[in-house]
């Protein structure tokens, strides 16, 4: 199991010897991504009183450590020490030589490489209204959901982390927006560096494809950082690395499937599957549309407007009628912004699609027509 934050939130410098570096809780960003490693050695579970505390923060909530930056661009030195491992060359270099995407690349593809049958990655990208402690939090979360469950093919994440309004209303949520767009010109850049592994990695014989799965999830604004990282990316430059994309309550408009938008419709080229989950009872969404998006209805709340053409690689999934039945508070029963959390219908059913189970054949959904579905 590897679990890695991507951030680019602003940096807290450790005190003394004693201390890490840290992630702030501050709405600021830096240029690039920057990336911490956890730790789940020492983890215990809080109790409810160490919850409530004020020092339950940062390393109280999950101890991660950010990695240093790379001294060198590419990845020949992970190339090196991968078959220096395999005793094919005599490279004076180990993994303690690797920092940044050297080293969470080496890591996911030592770890991936294994017989492992569950063993694919989950790339995370939150929503609006997260602190740095939050995200902390949501990735304890995500483990439970996703890699502890031994029906979910995931035993990874790559959780995103960008640095969104401490507030979830009413205003913060639409100064998230901006926010949300300039991370996704950090997150092209990760993109790119990815590919770039993936070259140097395949193109030596001796090292073959680990044949795991990655998968992407975003939800609510993170839909938003997605948006912005596809306005940029260039067609000739995309390739399929992506198994399954799984848009939640998406905060972004219903055309971005058509040509005009031009940014959705590069998913497909992206990824092997999109599946959209929608739910018509999402008054966050509504909230989000008539305060800020006239005329310009969620497609996290009325699904896609034209889909026809790509009806062979997007699921429309809808979710209106599920219950929350897991998480029952105000903000979860008025907002119906967060299935994913709050209902087991929903959970089970991301959990079928990430294990590449084929859509019609998902348990409790009722078919509408050739590419869209209830779960009923």
């Amino acid at each position: 199991m590897a679990v890695f934050i991507l951030s680019n939130r602003k940096i807290i410098l450790k005190k003394n010897k004693d201390d890490k570096d840290s992630f702030s809780n501050d709405e600021m960003s830096i240029p690039n991504f920057r990336i911490a490693k956890c730790n789940f050695d020492n983890f215990k579970e809080p109790t409810k009183a160490q919850e409530k505390s004020k020092n339950y923060q940062g390393r109280a909530i999950l101890d991660c450590k950010i990695l240093g930056e790379p001294n060198k661009t590419g990845y020949q030195e992970v190339v090196d020490i991968l078959k220096k491992e395999k005793g094919l060359n005599d490279s004076e270099l180990t993994s303690s030589n690797l920092s940044g995407t050297q080293k969470m690349f080496y890591d996911l593809y030592k770890e991936m490489s294994t017989t492992k049958s569950q063993n694919d990655v989950l790339i995370f990208i939150h929503g609006f209204a997260y602190t740095f402690d939050d995200e902390l939090k949501a990735i304890l979360t995500l483990k439970k959901l996703y890699i502890d469950n031994k029906d979910s093919p995931i035993n990874h994440i790559l959780f995103i982390s960008w640095p969104a309004s401490s507030s979830i209303f009413p205003l913060t949520y639409f100064d998230d927006r901006a926010a949300s767009i300039n991370s996704g010109n950090s997150l092209l850049r990760l993109f790119y560096f990815y590919t770039q592994f993936l070259k140097d990695i395949f193109a030596d014989k001796d090292l073959k494809p680990c044949n795991q799965h990655i998968h992407l999830m975003a939800h609510s604004m993170g839909n938003r950082l997605l948006q912005s990282m596809l306005y940029s990316l260039k067609t000739e430059n995309i390739s399929r690395v992506i198994d399954q994309v799984v848009l939640l309550s998406a905060d972004v408009s219903f055309r971005v499937f058509e040509e005009a938008e031009d940014s959705f419709i590069k998913l497909p080229l992206l990824a092997n599957r999109i599946s959209i989950y929608v739910n018509k009872k999402d008054n966050i969404l509504g909230i989000s549309q008539f305060s800020k998006n006239i005329l310009s209805p969620r497609l996290g709340k009325m699904g896609p407007s034209q889909i026809s053409k790509l009806y062979e690689t997007v699921s429309i999934i809808d979710v209106t009628g599920s219950e929350n039945n897991l998480l029952t508070s105000a903000k979860y029963n008025f907002g119906n912004h967060w299935n994913y959390l709050s209902s087991s219908e929903v959970q089970k059913d991301i959990v079928a699609v990430l294990g590449g189970t084929d859509q019609s054949l998902i348990a409790n959904r009722k078919v509408l027509n050739n590419n869209s579905y209830i779960l009923a």
